[in-house]
């Protein structure tokens, strides 16, 4: 049987890496490469374990302080994960979050002149949204505050988690230590930059890109059902945007205090983290690229290559020409 051999592409040829990164993988597929297995070995049991585990705790605690279920909540924010790469990804490059902006613009070539735009449009769009949910809302809400005050428990419980403005801010809860906060957040945030990273992965033959949105929103919501109640962001746009429209409501008292910069900071110093981590241990030049990826890619190259002539001086004057011709043709 003579089957013709594919012919493959590795990701050293559209993607070359920095030096170090090239001197690392001469050691890591030679002298470090037992290393490397036992890391992945070790992070995939941790995945597992982490997420399981996450939840059982969330559920425990929950069902002992009476808190509410969070069930409801990650699986529609990972519908909102899904819908966002779904609709816009193939327009903006689906960030949606200023952590992945700046790990682009640091690992991936994202050009740094659009990096703070796209951050003031992130937390924009959150903006917006929570003013609109606002509004869609707003008469249960000054119900709900009218009974609370009633009761004399507005002014405790407003900037909590379990408060009216808690829908649109976040916040720890009264009395958190923000030692463990910043530390719950990080680990999460880690773990969700170390999943998009794999998910934009070139080579990796698991997660084709029509696959993306749903494996990031599970991670999501995976983050929300095992360690939301702990005190969590994960997005730094939702954060800023969501809590500069409490202000917007309830003034100054709805700033978060010290958890703001927190909340606001640390997922970009997790996210970096884990693609550093990612790209020593995971990363392989190579690798080759799945037929998906393939295709993916050249998708974006012809795109680039059809707009670059689409704009040039001599496609204008062809499609000037054309024009003028079809406009003689017309009335003729």
């Amino acid at each position: 049987m003579n089957a013709e051999r594919p012919q493959f592409i590795h990701i050293a040829d559209v993607m070359p890496r920095p030096a170090f990164l090239r001197a690392w993988e001469r050691q890591r597929h030679t002298r470090v490469h037992w290393f490397v297995e036992c890391v992945a070995e070790f992070m995939g049991v941790f995945f597992y374990t982490y997420a399981g585990t996450g939840s059982t705790a969330s559920m425990v605690i929950g069902n002992l302080t009476g808190q509410p279920t969070l069930l409801q909540i990650g699986f529609a924010y990972a519908v909102g994960v899904v819908l966002a790469l779904t609709i816009c990804a193939p327009t903006s490059g689906g960030h949606f979050n200023p952590c992945v902006t700046i790990a682009f613009a640091l690992f991936k070539g994202f050009p740094w002149k659009k990096v703070p735009r796209f951050i003031i449009a992130q937390i924009l769009g959150a903006y917006v949204a929570c003013l609109i949910i606002y509004l869609q809302w707003k008469g249960n809400i000054t119900v709900v505050e009218e009974a609370l005050a009633a009761a004399g428990k507005l002014d405790a419980i407003n900037f909590t988690p379990n408060g009216p403005a808690g829908i649109f801010g976040l916040y720890t809860t009264t009395g958190a230590n923000l030692g463990f906060v910043f530390a719950n957040e990080f680990f999460v945030d880690f773990v969700l930059g170390i999943t998009i990273w794999a998910c934009v992965d070139p080579s990796n033959f698991f997660c084709p890109p029509v696959a993306i949105p749903y494996t990031i929103g599970l991670a999501y919501a995976t983050a929300i059902w095992g360690f939301a109640p702990n005190g969590l962001a994960a997005n730094s746009a939702r954060d800023i945007g969501g809590r500069l429209m409490a202000m917007t409501i309830w003034g100054r008292a709805a700033s978060g205090g010290r958890y703001a910069a927190l909340a606001a900071l640390t997922n970009i110093l997790a996210t970096v983290a884990a693609a550093v981590f990612y790209e020593i241990f995971f990363t392989d030049s190579s690798r080759v690229l799945p037929p998906a990826r393939r295709d993916f890619l050249y998708g974006h190259k012809a795109h680039a290559e059809h707009l670059e002539n689409l704009h040039s001086p001599d496609a204008f004057i062809s499609n000037s020409s054309l024009h003028e011709k079809v406009g003689i043709e017309e009335h003729a």
